[in-house]
């Protein structure tokens, strides 16, 4: 015993000390919170909640002799086949003995509280029949990534596998910052497992995931997948993709693909992985007529652009190149004027001002200035680049590109990028999703910034050449955009209809790319929408096919928004339209001043003097936030709300009279909760404290044109026929 002794304690004293320290030393994780993810009023798109996992143990199912029915059970529950679920209750080691725990992955993984408490009734029912504690099956809580507004931005999102590995979209681009870091609580312990009394604990703290804010708008939203569906429907192409901005800041207000998938339920996609394909970022293809919107600016800003000069359609022949180039009418329209070949959409128009005024090399600056050539820099993840890349001195590769066909190839987000620099005063953007992210350990927000990446064309340039795109739309004889009208607002657009390359060095005329790009009102542009549709039914052209998605599309978002009507005289044929009537148009437009970080009572005097209407919020000396952002066009008398403070219990601003759009801006500004009761403008607003926090509710009216509450109409009263409205 002795020299038992003297061996363990002094010669292998080192390996038993160790071996000691191992069983003693146990590590506890506290895993980190996955930040949420909302759309910019707030609304939750991305979210860890409570999961439930069924398990089973064969050990004590085989010993109760209930193993027929919990397969049975569990497989009416569960869906599993009966065969898998079998193998799970009755497995057993390499040495024949039960196991004591198998998780029924994947039919009983991580699901949710319906099923988890169908689960628990048919445990309870096992236990009462039998008379048992015991049953062998157990359910165990864990966490897992709920998208509650099921398919709704579904691309920009992404997903999460059922592990918690980000698979794709925002979750996989950002995922380092949404996950966080796990903590360690590192202790000692005896035998047992219980924690010594002087254990010599090392903690190292949990860091939360950061939660993010998007610029998306689930109300657009919405409403591009509502429409998106019934052009699907109707037109059964391979896909359509739309995307929105907000044209002035480039802030993505929608975008989405079709088909769709569920990320709650992306298992049930494995057969058709392409449906998570995101084309807005990812595909490149011939643009056709939208690229047009390029060779008009350059020769408009080139002061090359007569829209009164006449010219002969049809066809047109370049030096250096046998065939003829023609029309979509390849019989033309006889002798017309340039403003009319933009109405018509006309290849020849095209050609003779990007290829013949402009020229190969000025084309292509332009073309590159309009960022074709590069990535946009969107902040999603898998972006490429476009590919605008003629063989030099070669005619009819560099003409053909002054209509988007040929040696051209751009993606989604590129086009919607272009014609947001016409539409915000000739400034190319960066297009972005994320609005701002809030680190929770810290309090800290960063906000995203707009970034302005170059001033392709002059601010007169950008508003003679909307002039133009507007007639392409308002022209209800001869536009090719007239599908896209939209009674009570101007609109400015360009149609596109590509001919589908066959892979054999020709082009297919029974498929076609389909397209619409435009942005409205043009006097004061607030969204810029692009539509694709790939491959529709009948080869149905971009005005008929796609014009009608932006028309239903922008005309409910500019109403959510709040942009009032205007006298409708955009239906006559001004077919005389020059850069007077924009610049006239243009001066009538202001932009909201950039006052952040200026002192409350130096931005009070500056908006006095400069005839802004305004409201201060809070009693701070600074202004520390402004809505709308700095840059941002106003509509005729709109108010900038100056954030002066921002505390437990904030200062609410009056917000009658403002649109659902405009009031949930200023007060997520204050970080307050929102309650929304009806539709239209804001009537009326309560205050009330929830949780500790100040909760807004905004009653909505719909207003008539005077700014007045429109009546409720009476009831119908069927018996009579008629109503005293009637």
């Amino acid at each position: 015993m002795i020299g038992r002794v003297f061996w363990i304690q002094v010669l292998d004293r080192d390996f038993w000390q160790a071996y000691a320290a191992e069983k003693r030393a146990h590590t506890s994780v506290i895993k980190a919170e996955r930040g949420t993810i909302e759309d910019r009023n707030g609304k939750v798109l991305a979210s860890d909640v409570p999961a439930y996992t069924v398990v089973v143990n064969p050990e004590v199912i085989a010993e109760r002799g209930i193993g027929e029915e919990v397969i049975t059970g569990l497989h009416e529950l569960l869906g599993k086949p009966e065969n898998e679920l079998k193998a799970l209750v009755e497995a057993k080691d390499d040495k024949g003995k039960y196991l004591k725990n198998r998780e029924i992955r994947n039919e009983g993984w991580k699901i949710d509280q319906e099923l988890r408490d169908k689960v628990d009734e048919f445990i309870q029912k096992l236990r009462d029949e039998h008379d048992i504690l015991e049953t062998g099956v157990g359910v165990i809580t864990e966490q897992k990534r709920y998208y509650p507004q099921q398919t709704l931005a579904a691309h920009i999102l992404g997903y999460t596998d059922r592990d918690g590995n980000a698979v794709m979209g925002l979750e996989k681009y950002f995922d380092k910052q949404l996950k966080g870091t796990d903590g360690k609580l590192l202790y000692q312990s005896d035998g047992k497992g219980i924690k010594l009394p002087d254990s010599q604990d090392t903690y190292q703290p949990v860091v939360n995931g950061s939660n993010f804010k998007l610029t998306i708008d689930s109300t657009i939203q919405y409403y591009i997948e509502q429409a998106m569906q019934k052009a699907y429907d109707e037109y059964k192409p391979k896909s359509i993709t739309v995307i929105a901005a907000d044209p002035n800041t480039m802030e993505i207000l929608g975008m989405a693909n079709m088909p769709t998938f569920n990320p709650n339920e992306f298992w049930n996609y494995a057969s058709d992985p392409g449906v998570f394909y995101n084309h807005a970022i990812k595909s490149r293809f011939e643009p056709g007529s939208t690229f047009k919107i390029v060779a008009l600016a350059g020769a408009v800003e080139e002061n090359l652009f007569d829209p009164d000069k006449t010219f002969m359609s049809g066809s047109i022949r370049i030096k250096g190149y046998s065939k003829p180039l023609y029309d979509q009418n390849r019989s033309g329209y006889g002798e017309i004027t340039f403003l009319e070949g933009v109405k018509r959409s006309s290849n020849v128009a095209f050609v003779k001002l990007g290829y013949e005024m402009l020229g190969p090399d000025r084309l292509l600056q332009y073309v590159d200035d309009f960022g074709f050539n590069n990535v946009t820099g969107i902040d999603l993840p898998g972006e490429i680049s476009g590919r605008v890349n003629p063989t030099p001195h070669n005619a009819s590769e560099n003409a053909t590109i002054a209509y988007g066909h040929g040696k051209v190839e751009v993606t989604p987000i590129q086009q919607l990028t272009a014609i947001s620099a016409i539409a915000n005063g000739g400034k190319l953007m960066v297009p972005h999703v994320v609005k701002e992210v809030t680190d929770p350990n810290t309090g800290k927000t960063t906000v995203t910034q707009p970034q302005v990446v170059r001033q392709v064309i002059s601010e007169e340039s950008a508003k003679e050449t909307g002039s133009y795109l507007e007639q392409v739309v308002a022209d209800l004889d001869h536009g090719t955009g007239r599908h896209a009208y939209i009674e009570g607002y101007r609109v400015a657009g360009k149609t596109g209809t590509a001919i589908k390359p066959d892979g054999k060095g020709g082009y297919d005329r029974d498929k076609v790319l389909s397209s619409f790009l435009g942005y409205a009102p043009v006097n004061n542009p607030k969204i810029a929408v692009y539509i694709v549709i790939d491959e529709p039914a009948d080869a149905t052209g971009g005005g008929a096919a796609a014009g009608p998605v932006f028309k239903e599309i922008v005309s409910q978002s500019l109403e959510y928004m709040g942009v009032p009507k205007v006298a409708d005289d955009n239906a006559e044929d001004d077919e005389k339209k020059t850069s007077a009537t924009a610049t006239k148009t243009a001066a009538a437009i202001r932009t909201a001043p950039d006052l952040t970080d200026k002192t409350a009572a130096a931005a009070r005097e500056m908006l006095l003097k400069q005839g802004y209407n305004f409201e201060t919020v809070g009693q701070g000396t600074s202004v520390i936030s402004q809505y709308p952002e700095a840059g941002s066009m106003l509509s005729s008398g709109q108010k900038i709300f100056l954030i002066t403070q921002q505390s437990d219990k904030p200062v609410i601003p009056d917000l009658s009279g403002q649109s659902l759009r405009d009031a949930l801006e200023v007060l997520n500004l204050l970080k307050v909760g929102i309650t929304v009761e009806g539709e239209g403008y804001v009537t009326e607003q309560k205050e009330e404290i929830k949780n500790g926090k100040t909760v807004v509710t905004l009653s909505l009216a719909p207003l008539n044109e005077y700014g007045e509450d429109i009546p409720v109409p009476p009831a119908v009263d069927e018996t009579e026929g008629e109503t005293a409205a009637e």
